[in-house]
């Protein structure tokens, strides 16, 4: 059960980084061109979907959230090649993202395992 609670920890401070990060990064530190809601809309409305099942500790959650942080690695990937004065914000979402996912899928697996147990 411990590996199941690091999982989760791990999945779940890559989740709230993100969450803070990404209207930090763009709000505050450096703002887009484009408009500030838009941005925003586009970047956080994806990682409120989850919210209610990664609280709740659903392993399907994780699972399927698991697929969602590979858009916030991409966008990392995307920042760290074409924004040179971003880079280390475009660092710290790639490796939130990179927690984000290894705590998911930690969880899922291992957590399913534990239902699977506990349903026989």
């Amino acid at each position: 059960m411990d590996k199941l609670r690091q999982a989760r920890t791990i999945a779940m401070a890559g989740y709230f980084g993100l969450l803070l990060l990404l209207p930090l990064w763009y709000a505050v530190l450096s703002p887009p061109q484009l408009p500030l809601a838009l941005v925003l809309g586009f970047l956080l409305l994806p990682l409120l979907f989850p919210l209610r099942g990664l609280l709740q500790g659903r392993p399907y959650t994780y699972a399927w959230a698991s697929f969602l942080s590979l858009i916030y690695f991409l966008h990392a990937v995307v920042e760290l090649y074409s924004t040179p004065q971003d880079r280390h914000l475009a660092l710290l979402e790639l490796l939130l993202s990179l927690a984000f996912y290894i705590g998911c899928v930690m969880y899922a697996r291992r957590g399913g395992r534990e239902l699977k147990k506990l349903s026989q």
